[in-house]
C-alpha cells in the first residue's frame, strides 16, 4: 500500500508533479510567446497538465515497468499536452500568440520533462540495484516452470526491488501451510506469489483469508482455472503474467496524494474555523461539571495495525476503565455535557489534529481500542483489511447505521463489510457524500450516538 515502509511514491509523485510544472509554467516566461492574460495561460496550462497526466497515470511507474512503458506515457501524455495547447488561442482568443514560440515552447518541454522523467527512472532503478533500498520481501508458492521464471526475474532483475526469500513447494510432502504462513509472519514477507494451478479451493481460501489478516499483499500466478472469472488486476513483471487479488484506489500516489491533500485543507478549516472558538467554551463546561482534564486520549490501531493517540473532548468522569470498556447506552460514567457533545458527535472534533498530523483521515474506517482489534483479529474474517488506510473520523459504516457500541456479531460483520466496500471503491466522491451524511446526521441526531 502507499504508506508502507519501504515505499518512496508518497514522496516522489508529489515532487514529480512539482518539477513538471515549475518547469512548464517558467518557460513561459522565457520564450516570446505574447500571452495578453499571463494568469490565464498559467492557470490553464498547470490544470490541463494535471488532468491529462491523471488520465494518463503519467506518475504512475510501477517497479517492474519496462523502459518502453516510460516512452508510452511520455508520447500520450504530450499527444494530449500538444492539442490542449493550441487549442488555447481558439478557446480564449489569442490572435498574437506567436504559433512558431509556442511550437518552440513544446519542444522544450518534452525534451526538458522526458530527460526528468527517464533520469529518475534509471536512478531509482540504480539506487534498487546498487544500494538495495526500496525493496519487497517476497516468497512464491509453488514450483512449476512460470514459479521458476519468475524467481530467476526476481533473483536477475534486481532493479526491480524485489528481495525473494523462498519457494514453497505445494507438491512436497513435507509442504504445510501453517509453516508456511509462520514463515512469511517472522521473516516480514510484503509479497506472496500463489501459483493457482498447485493450490487447492480452500488452500486459495486460506491464503487469502492470511493475507487479508495480516496486512499482506497476495498475488497469483494464473493458469486456465476459474479464477479468471474474478475482476482482477493483471501486470506483467518481465514477460511472466501475475494478477493481483485487490487493487485498492488508496494505493495510486495520485489518489493518496487529493486525499491527504484534502485532509488538510479541511482539518485547518475545522480547526481555525471551528475549535479555535470552540474549545475555551467546551474546557470551561467540562471542568466546571467533574474535575480533570479537557481531552482524553486513548491508543488505537491505525494504518498498518500501528498504534497511535487518538483524541477527543473528554466526556465521561475520569475512570480506571475508559481504555477497556465501551460507552452503552446511559453509561453512568457520561457526565451531562458529555452526553450532549456525544449525541451531536462534538466529542470527535478534536480528532482533526490526529488528521492535521497524518494519523488519521476525514474519512476512513473508524479506528477502534487495541483490545477490540486484538480480539477481532482472531474472531471476525477479514477484519483486518481495514487496517490497509488511515482510520478516518467518520465513514461509510457510521452513516449507516453501524456506529457506537457492538451489541451483536451482525454489528462488527457488517461494519467490516461496508470498510471494505470503502477501501476497494474509494473516490473523492464518495468521502464527500459521506461528509455530507454525517453532518445532517448529526443535526438529525443518531440512535447509537450515547
Amino acid at each position: 500500500m502507499l504508506f508502507k515502509q519501504h515505499r518512496f511514491s508518497n514522496i516522489i509523485t508529489p515532487v514529480s508533479y512539482f518539477i513538471d510544472l515549475i518547469v512548464v509554467n517558467v518557460l513561459l516566461n522565457i520564450l516570446p510567446i505574447n500571452f495578453q492574460t499571463p494568469v490565464l495561460i498559467h492557470v490553464y496550462i498547470s490544470l490541463a497538465w494535471i488532468v491529462i497526466a491523471i488520465k494518463n497515470e503519467f506518475y504512475t511507474v510501477y517497479r517492474f515497468a519496462k523502459v518502453a512503458y516510460i516512452f508510452r506515457l511520455i508520447f500520450v501524455q504530450f499527444i494530449f499536452f500538444f492539442l490542449t495547447l493550441y487549442a488555447f488561442i481558439g478557446f480564449f482568443k489569442q490572435p498574437v500568440i506567436s504559433r512558431l514560440a509556442l511550437g518552440e515552447y513544446f519542444i522544450i518541454v518534452l525534451f526538458i520533462v522526458s530527460v526528468i522523467k527517464l533520469l529518475g527512472y534509471v536512478l531509482l532503478m540504480e539506487y534498487r540495484d546498487r544500494v538495495k533500498g526500496n525493496l519487497r520481501n517476497v516468497v512464491i508458492v509453488g514450483k512449476n516452470k512460470k514459479t521458476d521464471q519468475l524467481r530467476k526475474v526476481f533473483n536477475e532483475r534486481t532493479e526491480f526491488g524485489y528481495n525473494f526469500l523462498k519457494q514453497f513447494s505445494p507438491k512436497s510432502e513435507n509442504f504445510n501451510i501453517e509453516s508456511c504462513f509462520d514463515y512469511v509472519i517472522d521473516q516480514n514477507v510484503d509479497e506472496i506469489y500463489c501459483s493457482v494451478s498447485e493450490l487447492k479451493n480452500e488452500e486459495l481460501t486460506k491464503f487469502i483469508n492470511f493475507a487479508d489478516n495480516n496486512l499482506k499483499t497476495l498475488k497469483f500466478i494464473p493458469d486456465n482455472k476459474n479464477i479468471f472469472a474474478k475482476k482482477l488486476k493483471f501486470e506483467y513483471y518481465d514477460y511472466i503474467p501475475v494478477l493481483s487479488l485487490r487493487d485498492i484506489p488508496l494505493e495510486h500516489p495520485i489518489n493518496a496524494f487529493l486525499k491527504r491533500s484534502f485532509d488538510i485543507v479541511f482539518s485547518l478549516m475545522i480547526i481555525l474555523g471551528l475549535l479555535s472558538w470552540l474549545t475555551p467554551i467546551l474546557a470551561i463546561l467540562i471542568t466546571l461539571e467533574s474535575k480533570g482534564p479537557v481531552f482524553f486520549r486513548q491508543t488505537r490501531n491505525g494504518i498498518d495495525n500501528r498504534e497511535f493517540y487518538c483524541y477527543k473532548f473528554r466526556s465521561m468522569a475520569p475512570n480506571h476503565n475508559a481504555d477497556n470498556i465501551q460507552a452503552t447506552k446511559n453509561d453512568m460514567r457520561i457526565t451531562k455535557i458529555g452526553k450532549f457533545i456525544r449525541k451531536t458527535s462534538i466529542d470527535e472534533l478534536p480528532q482533526f489534529y490526529n488528521v492535521l498530523f497524518g494519523t488519521m483521515s476525514v474519512v476512513g474506517p473508524r479506528p477502534h481500542m487495541v483490545k477490540h482489534t486484538n480480539e477481532y483479529a482472531t474472531s471476525v474474517d477479514k477484519y483486518m483489511v481495514r487496517h490497509f488506510v488511515k482510520p478516518g473520523i467518520t465513514g461509510l459504516a457510521q452513516i449507516r447505521g453501524y456506529r457506537g457500541e457492538i451489541e451483536t456479531e451482525a454489528d462488527i460483520l457488517n461494519r467490516i463489510k461496508f470498510d471494505i466496500f470503502y477501501i476497494e471503491n474509494w473516490s473523492m466522491f464518495l468521502d464527500i457524500k459521506i461528509i455530507v451524511q454525517t453532518i445532517i446526521n448529526a443535526f438529525k441526531g443518531e440512535a447509537k450516538a450515547y
